[in-house]
């Protein structure tokens, strides 16, 4: 039986992440296949992007469409497609419980800060507002809260005396790129193990 190494996509927006993603998988870097790509936006940059790359790019309307209703639609949506590990990038949705049970431990999301600290939105801006000398981004585990999930890697981005809350988010978004497609290999090949919410990469 073939190894499942299928990546199913979630975005809202733009879909940098996503593209950083599918350039890693088209460099070889990143041993996986990208198998859907799915946006409750209906306009939405990231999912024209993959429509235009051939992939299978799907909108599944979220306006109107409570909490549980949109994620149980989104799982009947996803479940044909067999994902190894979902991947959120920069989908603006909380996931239910329900949903994060079906892939417990297969759902990844990037944030824009060094968690535990500035989880939510305007992560860049907390962080300026803070006045912090570091920032960073996060990729972590997904779990039933709110950027609270086990962390997978962190990189850390310094924050310069002039820097306005778009310049910080480019740097940002620079290292987001670099470390998420790691991350999605780590869950991939298996190469952690948890002790309690600590991560650790095994030796390969």
């Amino acid at each position: 039986m073939k190894e499942n190494r299928n990546l199913a996509i979630l975005l809202s927006g733009r879909g940098s992440n996503f593209l950083a993603i599918h350039e890693a998988v088209k460099r070889g870097d990143l041993n996986a296949s990208i198998c859907c790509v799915i946006s409750n936006i209906e306009h939405a940059p990231g999912l024209a992007r993959a429509r235009a790359l051939g992939l299978n790019a799907l909108f599944l309307p979220s306006n109107g469409a409570g909490r549980i209703e949109y994620d149980r639609l989104l799982l009947e949506t996803l479940r044909p497609y067999h994902p190894a590990v979902i991947c959120l990038a920069g989908f603006m949705r909380i996931l239910t419980p329900e949903f994060v049970r079906e892939y417990k431990g297969r759902i990844v999301n990037i944030h824009p800060a060094l968690l535990p600290a500035f989880p939510g939105l305007h992560a860049q801006r907390q962080a300026l507002e803070y006045g912090v000398k570091i920032s960073g981004c996060t990729v972590h585990l997904v779990d039933e809260g709110v950027d609270t999930g086990p962390i997978l890697l962190q990189k850390a981005v310094d924050v310069r005396d002039e820097d306005t809350e778009e310049s910080l988010s480019t740097r940002i978004l620079e290292q987001e790129h670099q470390i998420y497609w790691r991350a999605i290999a780590l869950v991939l090949d298996g190469n952690i193990q948890r002790e309690g919410r600590r991560i650790i990469a095994r030796p390969q």
